[in-house]
C-alpha cells in the first residue's frame, strides 16, 4: 500500500511545501520545533485544509485541490495518535477504544475492542476512567483506539514526548510491535533524534516547511546532504574544507588534511559523527595520512553510561577552544584514560562525510 502526498500551506512563518511517497512501514519525521511537522500530519488527516496538493492512500484520493476532492477526515481510513487528541475524559478505557466502531454489530465491537486491548496490554482496565490510568496506559489505550478502526494509514504526532524516560521505553516497544503487525504505512512525528532512527526504516528531515532531506535513515545519517541536515540529525563536528586533491580534503578549522571515502565536485564542509572517533595506540599512527592525529584533552563530560570528550588536535594554549567531540563508552574511556597526552584518534574515511556549501 503506498501514501502519495503533495501539500502546499501557507503558515504565518513559512509555506508548508512537501511532496514524497511511501511503501509499507514506518517513516520517521524528524525536525527542529515549528518546522511543519504537525501541520503536515493534520493536512494529511484531513483536520487541516491544504492550501493546494494531493494526497492518496493505495490509489484512493483523499485530497486533490485541483480536481475539488476533499475527503472528510472521519472517512479516509486513518488512524491517529496525536500528542494533543486527549482520551475522552468521561468515557471508559473500553468506551475510548470503542469510539470510532458506529458501523459493527456489538458483538463484533466487543471482540475487537478486547483483541486491541490485549494487543495494547491493558487488558483488564476496560472499566477505568483515563484519569486512573497512568501516562503509559493512556497512550496505549489512544493506540488501541487509532487502531479499532483498522486504518490504512497511522499518523503519530510526538506520541512518547510527555512519558518518563521508564514509560516511554515500554511504549517505544508498543510501537514496534504495532509497526511490526501494522504492514501498512505510519508516519512518526518527532524531534527526538535516537526516537527517530530506532522506530523508522525511513526519514524525512523537515526544516521551515520544506524536506531537507529523505530517505533510508542509514544513509540520511552516512551521507547528510547539508550542513543544516547534518546538525539536525545530531552531528556535533563540522570543519570548513577546502578540495586538495582527488580523495583529500583540507580541514580548515581543525587544522589537518583528511583522507575521505566520498566524492563531492564542491565541497564546503566535512563533517563526522562523535561516536564514529576511534582512539588509537600511539605505535598505530605512523602516518598522517592514514587520518591519525595527536590530541589532547580540553573538557569532558560523563553521563552514566558515556562520556563525551572535547578535544583538541593542536597543542593547547589558554583561551583555546575544542576542535571535536568525541563519545565513547565508560568501559573504553576506563582504558585510556590515564595514558600520557598526547593520544591520537584517527578520523577513518569512511566515517567522513562532505557537504557544499
Amino acid at each position: 500500500m503506498a501514501l502519495e502526498v503533495q501539500i502546499e500551506k501557507k503558515l504565518p512563518q513559512f509555506t508548508l511545501d512537501v511532496s514524497f511517497a511511501v511503501d509499507n512501514g514506518p517513516l520517521s519525521i524528524l525536525g527542529p520545533s515549528g518546522s511543519g511537522k504537525t501541520m503536515l500530519l493534520r493536512s494529511i488527516a484531513g483536520l487541516e485544509r491544504a492550501s493546494k496538493g494531493r494526497v492518496a492512500l493505495d490509489g484512493r484520493v483523499l485530497l486533490d485541490t485541483a480536481a475539488g476532492v476533499h475527503v472528510p477526515a472521519r472517512d479516509r481510513r486513518v488512524g491517529m495518535l496525536f500528542q494533543n487528541l486527549a482520551l475522552f475524559p468521561h468515557r471508559t478505557v473500553a468506551e475510548n477504544v470503542a469510539f470510532g466502531l458506529k458501523r459493527v454489530s456489538h458483538e463484533e465491537r466487543a471482540r475487537r475492542v478486547a483483541a486491541l486491548m490485549a494487543r495494547a496490554h491493558i487488558s483488564g482496565l476496560d472499566d477505568r476512567y483515563p484519569r486512573q490510568l497512568s501516562g503509559g496506559e493512556q497512550q496505549r489505550a489512544a493506540l488501541a483506539r487509532a487502531l479499532a478502526i483498522e486504518p490504512e494509514l497511522l499518523l503519530l504526532d510526538e506520541p512518547l514526548s510527555a512519558l518518563d524516560t521508564h514509560l516511554r521505553s515500554q511504549m517505544e516497544a508498543q510501537l514496534q510491535e504495532t509497526f511490526a503487525s501494522f504492514r501498512r504505512p505510519a508516519l512518526l512525528v518527532t524531534h527526538n533524534i535516537e526516537e527517530a532512527y530506532r522506530l523508522g526504516e525511513r526519514m524525512l528531515v523537515l526544516s521551515r516547511g520544506r524536506v531537507a532531506a529523505f530517505g533510508h535513515k542509514d544513509e540520511v545519517f552516512r551521507r547528510p546532504p547539508s550542513l543544516e541536515v547534518a546538525r539536525l540529525t545530531g552531528c556535533k563536528n563540522f570543519s570548513r574544507a577546502r578540495p586538495v586533491s582527488t580523495g583529500v580534503v583540507e580541514a580548515l578549522d581543525w587544522g589537518c588534511r583528511l583522507q575521505v571515502a566520498q566524492t563531492l565536485a564542491a565541497p564546503a564542509h566535512v563533517g563526522i559523527r562523535a561516536h564514529e572517533i576511534d582512539f588509537v595506540e600511539a605505535r598505530e599512527s605512523a602516518s598522517p595520512a592514514e587520518n591519525v592525529f595527536p590530541c589532547w584533552l580540553m573538557q569532558s563530560s560523563e553521563t552514566p553510561f558515556r562520556v563525551t570528550l572535547y578535544l583538541g588536535l593542536r597543542q593547547p594554549v589558554e583561551g583555546a577552544s575544542f576542535d571535536l567531540q568525541a563519545e565513547v563508552f565508560k568501559e573504553k574511556w576506563q582504558r585510556f584514560r590515564e595514558r600520557p597526552m598526547p593520544w591520537h584518534v584517527r578520523l577513518s574515511p569512511d566515517a567522513l562525510f562532505l557537504m557544499p556549501d
